[in-house]
C-alpha cells in the first residue's frame, strides 16, 4: 500500500496540479505534473478513474490499486521525482491490461515527464 505521505488527497491539490497544464500520455494513462519541488518535499501521487471507464466501482478501484502498487514499487526502488505532485488519469483500455503492462506504462510516463 502506498504511504499516506505520498498520496494526493484534497480537491484543491488536484486542481492546482491540473492548473499547471503540463501532461504526457500513452495508450493507457494520462500523467499530469504539478509544479517543481523547491526543497526536500515528498512527491504526492493522485489516481483518477472516471465512471466512463466502467460503471462498477470495483473495476475502477481495481485499476487504482494496480496504479498505487506500481508507484509504490517505483518509490521502493529509490525513485525521486522533480515534481511536487503527479496525477494519473486512466484511459478506457487500461482495464484489460496486466499488472506488468501497467507498471511499464507508469514508469515510461514518469520518465517521459521528467525529460520534457
Amino acid at each position: 500500500m502506498l504511504n499516506q505521505k505520498n498520496r494526493l488527497k484534497n480537491r484543491v491539490a488536484f486542481f492546482a496540479t491540473y492548473k499547471q497544464n503540463h501532461s504526457v500520455s500513452d495508450g493507457l494513462f494520462v500523467l499530469y505534473t504539478g509544479r517543481l519541488k523547491e526543497n526536500n518535499e515528498e512527491t504526492k501521487f493522485g489516481f483518477v478513474v472516471s465512471k466512463k471507464i466502467h460503471n462498477r466501482a470495483t473495476k475502477r478501484n481495481y485499476i487504482k490499486r494496480r496504479l498505487r502498487e506500481s508507484v509504490r514499487l517505483l518509490l521502493k526502488d529509490g525513485y525521486n521525482s522533480k515534481y511536487l505532485s503527479l496525477i494519473f488519469v486512466a484511459k478506457s483500455n487500461s482495464l484489460n491490461k496486466s499488472f506488468l503492462e501497467i507498471k511499464n506504462s507508469v514508469s515510461a510516463l514518469i520518465s517521459k515527464a521528467e525529460n520534457s
